[in-house]
């Protein structure tokens, strides 16, 4: 049979086939550059389980309080390898990233103390973390105040009102280096390392953390080879790979590593107990896996910006422009547009394709939220999924996809369905 036939019995026409495959073979010289960083960042890892002596005795399980999970501990020295720190914490009860950032920063922050986050408003699901929105055990409720500098009308740093910004009680600065519900562009490690150096020159002992959410393994290294103090990400994102099944990390200094796992555990507890649950093979697999699932994304990232880009549409960033992070953001300009794109990508999905999406009210956000994804893991987006505030300017945030050629087809039927009903021309 040939390609064309299986793909249109999965729903897609020889138009659209045609209009995409153009496109991809465009983008040849883009992913080849693309395989070069993945095969870097897969030595990187290697590297690290061979310092750290990795055998198959790390892959046992541990009930109740888990003390001396050989496993469990092996792993984040495998992680403090990897982004070249001091240590870090790797657990499943780190629920998702949202929850990382939570226990990184309650950790660190005490009553007195200010967050400050350079880059404008962090992601909706942090603002009631914070208690930008008023919620019950945030960070403003225990006397940590807040405050936050916009980033300028072309996405970077406003240098000269964040040195206004920072005084006395700032402790943390908070960086999230992907765009979040927002069309501005994503910060490259390198940028980051700039900003983290003009923060230092002002006052030196204030932390530096980074939201690598959707970062890792895109570029050859990370936020905390360029001097930040914390990364914190989630393990059903890029370094999960596709198999762990939940979790989270965090890794850094030592002392804020330390600070994080008594808020995690319980004072005086810290990192030693939190049993691993049979989760280790999943950890350690999925992390080895992560540089070339990565490398999938990317390339669906791209495809999908070099297709809504020769329609017209603003994408961000442009299929020309560096990758820093797996998100492309798509502005449609309708909800109807929105809503036909994530339905396309939940019918390119291998689990629950037979599913419609339709926008609801989420909590933790401010407007109703559609959300498409066909995942193995639920809410894993290193899987292929797309999700979207249904509010101006009507933009739709695609990543993932486990393998370059599912993510593929979920670009080809996000836009089979705009074309099927008439919402777009090719």
């Amino acid at each position: 049979m040939h390609i064309d036939e299986i793909y249109r019995q999965i729903g897609i026409t020889h138009e659209v086939l045609a209009f995409c495959t153009q496109v991809e073979a465009d983008l040849k010289e883009r992913f080849e550059k693309i395989d070069q960083t993945a095969e870097y960042n897969q030595m990187k890892v290697i590297k690290a389980m061979q310092d750290n002596q990795v055998s198959d005795i790390h892959f046992a399980a541990t009930t109740g309080y888990g003390y001396n999970d050989l496993g469990r501990d092996t792993l984040e020295k495998v992680y403090a390898s990897l982004f070249h720190t001091e240590a870090a914490l790797v657990r499943p009860n780190l629920i998702s990233g949202t929850h990382a950032l939570h226990v990184a920063l309650s950790g660190n922050l005490r009553p007195g103390d200010e967050l400050l986050s350079p880059v404008g408003k962090p992601y909706d699901t942090l603002e009631e973390v914070i208690g930008i929105r008023d919620s019950a055990g945030s960070l403003k409720e225990y006397g940590v105040s807040y405050r936050q500098v916009d980033l300028l009308p072309d996405g970077s740093f406003d240098y000269d009102k964040i040195r206004e910004a920072i005084h006395e009680t700032t402790k943390l600065v908070t960086i999230q280096r992907s765009k979040g519900y927002d069309t501005r562009p994503t910060f490259s490690v390198g940028q980051i390392g700039e900003l983290i150096a003009f923060i230092r020159k002002i006052k030196p002992d204030t932390i530096c953390m980074v939201d690598n959410c959707y970062g890792e393994f895109v570029e050859r290294i990370e936020p905390t080879d360029v001097g930040a103090d914390m990364v914190v990400g989630s393990l059903i994102k890029n370094p999960g790979g596709g198999l762990a099944p939940i979790g989270g990390y965090i890794a850094g200094r030592q002392s804020c590593i330390d600070n994080a796992s008594y808020r995690l555990s319980a004072p005086g507890l810290g990192r030693e107990v939190g049993a691993s649950l049979g989760l280790n093979t999943s950890f350690y697999q999925g992390l080895f896996l992560a540089p070339t699932v990565t490398a999938g994304a990317l390339k669906g990232a791209i495809f999908a910006a070099g297709i809504y880009e020769k329609l017209g549409f603003p994408v961000v960033p442009g299929s020309t422009e560096d990758r820093h992070d797996i998100i492309q953001a798509v502005t449609l300009g309708s909800a109807e547009r929105v809503i036909a794109f994530c339905q396309g990508i939940q019918a390119a999905a291998p689990v629950d394709s037979f599913v419609t999406p339709e926008p609801w009210d989420m909590p933790g956000y401010d407007a109703p939220v559609i959300m498409a994804a066909g995942a193995f893991v639920q809410g894993s987006s290193i899987e292929l999924s797309a999700d979207a505030p249904i509010k101006p300017p009507y933009a739709v945030y695609f990543q993932g996809g486990l393998t370059w050629y599912h993510a593929k087809l979920g670009i080809m039927m996000s836009l089979q369905k705009l074309v099927d009903k008439n919402l777009t021309e090719l």
